[in-house]
């Protein structure tokens, strides 16, 4: 009987295909482990009506981690008109089931890894080694949104308003809301995940990210408890940052930060940020890490015009089986296919076009395994 239970969750589009990839690798460093399909994504959608359905949720309950491809996610209306007639009728809503999956298993921390390999013409600078975490189930990520306003909400708002709010004089079906939720308990455990990693890594400063200066009772409360946190760690620096400046001190000066803690939004924005710098999302892994249950995946979307033309690259998704192998306490095997993916990126002679190369997502697979042996 195989040691672990992976879920398998191509999702749509070049899910599919990184996920294949990746099972190359993954046989080659020897993981004891049965693979069990799960539905999830876009088809399932149009043809149920629920991208996440039941039979992946029952599945996830009963395995020790999954890896995740990718989903396609289009704005309402459009998602609206791909639903079969008889779903349509019903006026089902679309909700990004990645999203939902990270709440209703409370994976509440989002961790990105952001490295620079030597030898990656992509990098902005080499050595960079950023490692960001982000709340993964609350923020404007809670999904408590209004469009249009109910009336008894949008009575509440007028009043609550200040006089020159714009909205107040608005009738309700002309502006929307998307409630920014930042919980006390949900701030601690991610600002304290942050700073655990810190000591368990030997990395010497914590930086909260935020933007208390104007967004001031949610981020407030983010930035107040992460202090609070932070003082029971006097072995590690803490500092924080606004978002739009994090930004541009990011660029500026990499090397000035190790650890990013930041509420769901910005997390994922300075994310995409760090991963760019490491080359771009072909090189950005990500884990949805809970007490129970972790789900891997890469950070990039399902680039439908890719498709099945085993083309693109599959070293984020690669990556993301590294962070789930050392999650199953499998390190030396998450050691070994990180030494094998810094090999290949290193000789450069096997690149896929994202890379300035004409390789395919396969013999990059088949390379990495090849350095495995």
């Amino acid at each position: 009987m195989p040691k672990f239970k992976i879920a398998w969750l191509p999702g749509d589009g070049i899910g599919v295909d990184v996920l294949k990839a990746t099972k190359i690798v993954l046989d080659k460093v020897g993981l004891d482990a049965e693979y069990i399909h799960g539905d999830i994504g876009w088809d399932f959608w149009c043809q149920e009506g629920d991208a996440f359905p039941q039979r992946t949720i029952d599945l996830l309950k009963n395995v020790d981690a999954a890896l995740f491809g990718a989903i396609t996610s289009k704005p309402v209306k459009e998602a609206q008109k791909e639903l079969i007639p008889d779903l349509q009728a019903k006026a089902l809503t679309y909700r990004s089931p990645i999203v939902r999956m990270r709440q209703l298993f409370d994976l509440y921390t989002c961790l990105r890894p952001c490295k620079a390999y030597p030898g990656n013409m992509l990098n902005f600078k080499e050595a960079i080694d950023l490692v960001v975490f982000r709340e993964n189930t609350e923020d404007l990520y809670a999904g408590v949104e209004f469009s249009p306003v109910p009336p008894e909400l949008a009575e509440t708002l007028n009043r609550l308003a200040r006089p020159f709010a714009p909205f107040s004089k608005l009738a309700p079906d002309q502006y929307a809301v998307s409630c920014k939720i930042n919980t006390r308990a949900g701030s601690e455990r991610i600002v304290q995940a942050a700073f655990d990693f810190a000591r368990k890594f030997k990395r010497k400063k914590v930086t909260v990210v935020h933007k208390a200066n104007v967004v001031r009772a949610t981020d407030g409360l983010f930035l107040d408890t992460a202090k609070e946190v932070a003082s029971r760690y006097p072995e590690i620096q803490m500092d924080d940052a606004n978002i739009d400046a994090m930004t541009m001190w990011l660029l500026k000066n990499p090397f000035n930060y190790d650890v990013l803690v930041a509420p769901n939004l910005y997390g994922d924005i300075i994310s995409d940020l760090c991963a760019q710098m490491v080359g771009g999302l072909g090189f950005g892994c990500s884990g949805n890490i809970g007490a129970k249950l972790a789900v891997f995946e890469p950070t990039h979307g399902s680039a439908p015009k890719y498709a099945g033309l085993d083309k693109v690259n599959p070293i984020a998704t690669i990556l993301a089986a590294k962070m789930m192998l050392d999650w199953l306490g499998e390190t030396d095997k998450g050691s070994a296919l990180e030494r094998a993916v810094a090999a290949v990126i290193q000789e450069g002679t096997i690149r896929t076009y994202d890379m300035n190369g004409s390789n395919t997502t396969t013999e990059m697979a088949q390379a990495i395994a090849y350095k495995l042996r």
